[in-house]
């Protein structure tokens, strides 16, 4: 059998194969008023058809700590019990289908307040009726568009940190089995991270020790309410594609970062690392193909020893399978695949002599 359709266990849960969905925004929740940041019908909508076409894990979409926390202000949040209940009915289904369902907890830092992408995706100003001022490590916008964002007191740090831990709370309460902390595409816990966003001089800033506290207190203060039988996962851009020179400013994240990171993630008990790439800078040029990030992960897994998932342009069941059998990673992750073909894994275990869960109601399909 192809190893796309094994089990894989991470501490005391089993996820029936390894076709996984990628967290994807949807940009699609109430900006005002008392269902802000709730899941709506739309969401339970797009989940529940990737569950009924056998996904095996669903990672919900970026879903922001606090109102401030969001890339866009139609966002989803976790950060009252309204938006709790909201997620009941997804998780509910999504089990039902024998998916398990997942969500990222975010913050995104100095991309935060933009629009929606069908507008344009441009920054919202402070003084625009739905935007807000970001917050960062360091006074430095994301791109010329962006205003300067507001530079996190200590405070404000510890606070977000405890934003994380709350949030993990109402994600286990909505029926959540994994939660994922967004490190990865220059969002908050990724700026802090790469020295091309971070300029502290203080115990957040300066040597990788310093500009991987922040994610190691984040980590340490979900992994203290999230339950010791189920596992946590990390987001990390495995590189932000800029130089490597040390000596040069623009310099940021690493390859060789993220493995030395990976070995510091393990310790906090992390279970697996989703591996990406980029996202913190608009300048960067990225060699985009079929399977580009999959080395990164690969790295991780062989050098680090902690379990990966591949995601970036995996589109084929073939190509996806063969990843695995490699040995480069233990799971994949689909993103817009999974847009245009919902039922990718139903179609992969016809393809490839799999099984997968089949709603009976598409038995005639079969």
């Amino acid at each position: 059998m192809s190893a796309l359709f094994e089990p894989y266990t991470l501490r005391s849960l089993t996820i029936p194969n390894r076709i996984w969905m990628a967290p994807m925004c949807q940009y699609s929740a109430e900006v005002f008023g008392p269902n802000a940041g709730v899941a709506n019908d739309w969401h339970f909508a797009h989940y529940a058809a990737r569950a009924a076409g056998g996904t095996g894990l669903i990672l919900v979409e970026a879903t922001a700590v606090s109102p401030e926390g969001r890339i866009s202000p139609a966002d989803l949040g976790l950060w009252n019990d309204r938006q709790v209940e909201a997620f009941r009915r997804v998780t509910a289904f999504l089990e039902s289908q024998g998916t398990v369902p997942g969500i990222q907890l975010a913050h995104a830092g100095r991309k935060a307040s933009t629009d929606r992408p069908w507008r344009g995706g441009a920054p919202l100003a402070e003084d625009h009726p739905e935007g807000w001022r970001p917050l960062a490590p360091s006074p430095l916008p994301y791109g010329e568009t962006h205003g300067v964002p507001s530079e996190l007191t200590t405070a404000q740090i510890r606070e977000i940190v405890g934003q994380f831990a709350d949030s993990a709370r109402r994600a286990l309460s909505a029926g959540f089995k994994v939660a994922e902390i967004h490190g990865a595409h220059g969002y908050l816990i990724g700026e802090f991270l790469s020295p091309h966003s971070n300029r502290r001089t203080d115990a957040y800033g300066g040597s990788f020790e310093n500009r991987t506290r922040f994610a190691l207190e984040v980590v340490d203060a979900v992994r203290a309410v999230w339950p010791e039988e189920l596992p946590l996962f990390f987001r990390i851009s495995a590189t932000d594609w800029l130089t490597e020179n040390t000596e040069d400013e623009r310099s940021g994240w690493t390859a060789d970062d993220t493995v030395r990171f990976a070995g510091e993630l393990i310790a906090h008990g992390v279970d697996l690392l989703d591996v990406s790439t980029g996202g913190l800078a608009p300048g960067a040029r990225i060699p985009v193909g079929p399977g580009y990030q999959v080395p990164f992960a690969e790295r991780v897994r062989t050098e680090a020893g902690l379990p990966v998932a591949a995601v970036g342009l995996i589109t084929d069941p073939v190509q996806a399978d063969k990843i695995l059998t490699d040995g480069r990673a233990d799971a994949v992750l689909l993103g817009r695949e999974l847009l245009r073909n919902p039922s990718f894994a139903l179609h992969a275990a016809r393809d490839l002599a799999g099984e997968v869960r089949t709603p009976e109601q598409y038995g005639y399909a079969i």
